[in-house]
């Protein structure tokens, strides 16, 4: 597993990338485990923090109480306006709720967060996967970043 600064270490071109499809829009794509091994989706927002990419949710929602149970998650940066101008970006690992003395760091001196509380999750990266159109725009290129690995690329 792996933090976003060492993916960014390892393959900086992809990284700043794959920030900027989760920096564009708000919303994004979370895939969770339900207790009963099906997968659930929902709509989240993302940040990064230090060497971090973090992820909140609402105290007690289904999304957290799955992380909670099973940690492992998969998430799609918002794809945008179907245009495909910049590939498709999706991130794969482990959700690590962070502990009161990390949550008040994440807090310290931020304006921009909700007053009531909510959970707080670092996700620990397994890889990283940028899907999109070659240069011709003829096929799919696609990119593999797993820790530790040089990029893998794949054409379709």
């Amino acid at each position: 597993m792996a933090t976003w600064k060492q993916f960014h270490d390892e393959a900086p071109e992809l990284a700043r990338t794959a920030r900027a499809r989760f920096e564009a829009t708000k919303h994004h794509v979370l895939a969770t485990l339900r207790a009963d091994g099906t997968p659930r989706v929902s709509g989240t927002e993302v940040d990064f923090d230090g060497d971090h990419l973090t992820l909140g949710s609402m105290l007690g929602a289904v999304k957290a109480r799955d992380l909670q149970r099973d940690s492992r998650f998969a998430i799609h940066a918002n794809p945008g306006d179907g245009s495909m101008e910049a590939p498709d970006v999706k991130v794969s690992g482990r959700a690590v709720e962070v502990d009161e003395q990390g949550f008040a760091a994440y807090r310290a001196g931020r304006d921009d967060l909700p007053g009531e509380p909510f959970h707080l999750f670092r996700l620990e990266i397994d890889d990283v996967v940028l899907a999109g159109l070659n240069e011709t725009r003829t096929g799919m290129l696609i990119r593999l970043w797993r820790p530790g690995e040089p990029v893998r690329t794949f054409t379709r």
